[in-house]
């Protein structure tokens, strides 16, 4: 395992120092990503939510350890067979490596070194083992050098076996922490943005309730929810960077970041949610994005009477399909470049990324934005219309209860049930909750920022002590009354009332 692990941490980190994309377990993984069916990776955003990738990593890891064990097993036995699987492994990662859609000229690179550093490390530590520990038609010479005192013992194979394992372990901390520190994250700190041409109304104080427990109405871009397809975040030079808006239009555009910075920004503010949210999920967020409408861009490019869709792609090769309707209407359909008045954060999809209000992200929030192609829905599809999701994914209305918590211990006596609704687009005109299957209650809404916005709700409890069911729904400003029917987040969205069954105390 040692030798294994060795040749993994020096591949990831050679891939940090001259293809940051191209690491063994970025290549393997972002495939595995790409490959896996809808259902295995609805489990895992429902299991581990926005910690569904280092579970992934995990599992590599896993899996790499076992080949590990198998190699090491086989070398022992039938040498040269382990080293052959770990040169098989490295040339399989050098081969994926270099078929992902952001791959370069070293891509194989890190996957084909880290293969041969493992293969070579794997036999010399066979060679440490002593002489009863090889197959028996190397025991003769083995034999002769433990004569001669060059035999080292088990636990010198143990000690260098551990030793290269701790080396390959430092190599890949190493590695994250030089893409945790890279130029990009210094890029980002060099951005100063110019003031907004429109700047965003303030935030209605009455819109923060300020109740312990439930969602504040601005989500700090350090606790905004992150789902995305990257295993790595993507390294963009702002200085380097260009959009490219073309396919169904009268005239290709083609934009710099400083001519984007040039043009008069907008603040909005905005409520962006994954279609993976479960009924009462947490996979959504608020802020304020600072950008440029997407309909003024496509208006210099004029798109064909013909055109119904617009494909964005990210730098890695994300993919999303969004109605031209809705980056053309009046919406605050925007190219952000800022949130929450500091520059995108890497993460979220520096330098530019889409803010699309009423759409699910998957279909309209492209980070790492590099491309802009004008065409229509029975042309292309976009990265998650084959795996089985709906084209145009329109926001659903939704509520949830936040407090009181499941595990808060919750004494009798005056609380408050309280959370947040939303139907970005259309806007929230009431919340309502039922206890216990009684009657319907109406909450009390917060000042909504906008209809693109969620917005908080409460309702005074007087809480008896036992067990209790908590039930929201809520109704949009078009009279839609928020169904009760239960429906998985696949193809287009979940939907049904978020129910919470609470204990009370005496």
């Amino acid at each position: 395992m040692g030798a294994v692990a060795l040749g993994a941490g020096l591949g990831e980190l050679l891939a940090a120092i001259f293809a940051p994309a191209s690491g063994p377990f970025v290549a393997v993984g972002g495939t595995l990503i790409d490959l896996a069916p809808p259902w295995a990776k609805d489990t895992a955003i429902a299991l581990f939510g926005t910690a569904d990738k280092v579970a992934l990593v995990a599992g590599i890891a896993l899996v790499v350890l076992l080949l590990a064990a198998f190699a090491g097993w086989l070398e022992a036995r039938y040498p040269p067979w382990g080293r052959v699987v770990v040169l098989a492994f490295g040339a399989v990662g050098a081969a994926v490596a270099m078929t992902r859609p952001d791959a370069g000229a070293l891509s194989w690179l890190p996957s084909a070194f880290a293969g041969v550093v493992g293969a070579l490390a794997l036999w010399g530590l066979i060679r440490m083992l002593r002489p009863g520990d090889v197959p028996s038609r190397f025991a003769a010479s083995t034999t002769e050098n433990a004569a001669a005192g060059n035999a080292p013992s088990r636990r010198s194979f143990l000690a260098w076996s551990a030793g290269a394992a701790a080396a390959g372990i430092l190599a890949a901390l190493a590695a994250s922490a030089m893409r945790a520190g890279d130029a990009a994250l210094t890029a980002i700190k060099a951005v100063v943005l110019p003031k907004p041409a429109e700047a965003a109304p303030p935030v209605p104080a009455t819109a923060e309730l300020g109740l312990p427990g439930l969602a504040p109405v601005i989500t700090p871009n350090d606790e905004f929810y992150r789902i995305d397809t990257a295993l790595v975040v993507p390294r963009v030079d702002p200085a380097e960077w260009s959009l490219r808006i073309h396919g169904m239009v009268s005239e290709e555009v083609t934009l710099t970041w400083d001519e984007l910075l040039d043009l008069p920004l907008e603040e909005s503010h905005t409520t962006l949610a994954c279609v993976s949210n479960e009924v009462g999920g947490t996979l959504i967020g608020n802020a304020l994005w600072l950008g440029y409408p997407v309909r003024e861009l496509l208006a210099r490019a004029r798109p064909l009477p013909e055109a119904d869709m617009v494909l964005s792609r990210s730098i890695d090769g994300f993919t999303a399909s969004t109605p031209l309707e809705a980056l053309t209407d009046d919406r605050n359909a925007i190219l952000a470049v800022g949130m929450n008045g500091e520059p995108l954060p890497s993460e979220h999809g520096f330098p530019v990324r889409m803010v699309v209000p009423g759409l699910y992200g998957y279909v309209s929030a492209t980070k790492w934005l590099t491309e802009l192609k004008v065409t229509t829905f029975a042309a292309d599809e976009a990265y998650w219309t084959p795996r089985g999701w709906s084209e145009r994914g329109p926001i659903k209305l939704q509520s949830r209860i936040d407090v009181p918590r499941k595990s808060q211990g919750l004494k009798a006596g005056e609380t408050v049930i309280a959370g947040v609704a939303w139907q970005q687009g259309v806007g929230i005109e009431a919340v309502e909750v039922q206890i216990d299957d009684g009657r319907w209650r109406q909450a009390e809404l917060a000042t909504a920022i906008s209809d693109d916005t969620w917005v908080q709700w409460s309702l005074p409890w007087t809480a008896e002590a036992g067990d209790h069911l908590l039930r929201c729904r809520a109704t949009n400003r078009a009279g839609e009354v928020q169904t009760s029917e239960r429906a998985h987040p696949a193809p287009d969205g979940a939907s049904g009332w978020h129910e919470r069954f609470i204990t009370v105390f005496e």
